[in-house]
């Protein structure tokens, strides 16, 4: 890997990272698993785009392309919440309803940004090439949002939307309105993956129809990964290795495919995609196991010896 490879790995994985906490406040926080996420990437780049090309502000525009990417999430929240749809087929369906309406709003496959100032290039330092700004500018926002998440989820309604994750049951019958925390929580995290997608477009130079494809699994990725490197009970360092598992995704995905003597190429992305992911599922169980059995060599040398003392 040059160095070019490694600040690209840095650079994608720090967008990663926001979809990440999205996956992590779906799936670990509300235990909803949402499948909006391959829908929701693809719009916030999008709208992002669109709103470039007509001259909008960068910033403004960004923020346009999270909220509504946000709104995606509120109606899968909401086809589960009042209208009793599964949650896996709500996130599906939003979904596939987002691939046209992402069409409706480029009006083409595709909406390339040529010459259209983005936040990148309105925040380059002077002197300093964007191969290294972007990823220093999307580690800042990284960094900055996740402790927005961290501070939001120490709070009342942050407690309490954990609560309806870990029990929901137990949280109605503390006089939590778990349904509104649903669609809140589902809301928050769907704006992150769209802020994510709209980063990503202006750091490729465009959105693409296909940019959402394996959004999910990536996210997954670094949750799991990072849970698997760093397994604690307290929230802000499981942000915190969520981030840190979406870098070594992305680290992990280019060193696989800079192996030219394995005959691995960018075709091969999927692929090796799914092998990392099926790793790091595999790998807390490695885990688990091997604890177990350290324990259980623990027990039987201390009986041994305890027997041995006996006898003597």
């Amino acid at each position: 890997m040059n160095l070019l490879s490694v600040l690209g790995a840095i650079e994608i994985g720090m967008i990663f990272a926001l979809v990440g906490l999205g996956v992590l406040i779906a799936f670990r926080v509300l235990n909803f698993p949402d499948m909006t996420a391959d829908g929701s990437f693809p719009l916030g780049g999008a709208v992002a785009a669109v709103l470039l090309v007509k001259g909008l502000n960068p910033f403004l525009a960004t923020a346009i392309a999270a909220l509504i990417a946000g709104l995606a999430g509120f109606v899968t929240a909401w086809l589960n919440v009042r209208m009793k749809v599964m949650q896996l087929l709500a996130g599906i369906l939003v979904m596939i309803a987002l691939y046209s309406i992402n069409l409706r709003v480029m009006s083409a496959p595709n909406v390339p940004l040529i010459n259209a100032a983005t936040v990148f290039t309105l925040t380059q330092p002077p002197g300093l090439s964007l191969y290294w700004s972007q990823p220093l500018v999307l580690s800042v926002v990284v960094l900055v949002i996740t402790l927005l998440v961290n501070r939001f989820f120490s709070s009342e309604i942050g407690l309490a939307m954990r609560a309806t994750g870990v029990n929901a049951r137990m949280a109605r019958a503390q006089g939590v309105s778990t349904d509104k925390l649903t669609l809140l929580g589902i809301t928050i995290a769907n704006s992150l993956i769209g802020l994510a997608g709209a980063l990503f477009a202006q750091t490729q130079g465009g959105a693409d129809i296909s940019m959402g494809i394996g959004t999910i699994v990536a996210g997954l990725a670094a949750v799991i990964i990072g849970e698997t490197l760093i397994s604690a009970r307290k929230f802000w360092i499981t942000t915190i290795s969520c981030v840190l598992g979406a870098v070594l995704y992305r680290f992990f995905i280019a060193l696989a495919l800079s192996f030219d003597s394995i005959g691995l190429q960018a075709q091969d992305l999927n692929l090796v995609t799914a092998i990392l992911v099926a790793t790091a599922l595999f790998l807390p169980n490695y885990k688990k196991r091997f604890a177990i059995r350290s324990r259980a060599k623990t027990c039987i040398s201390t009986a041994e010896k305890a027997q041995n003392q006996g006898q003597k």
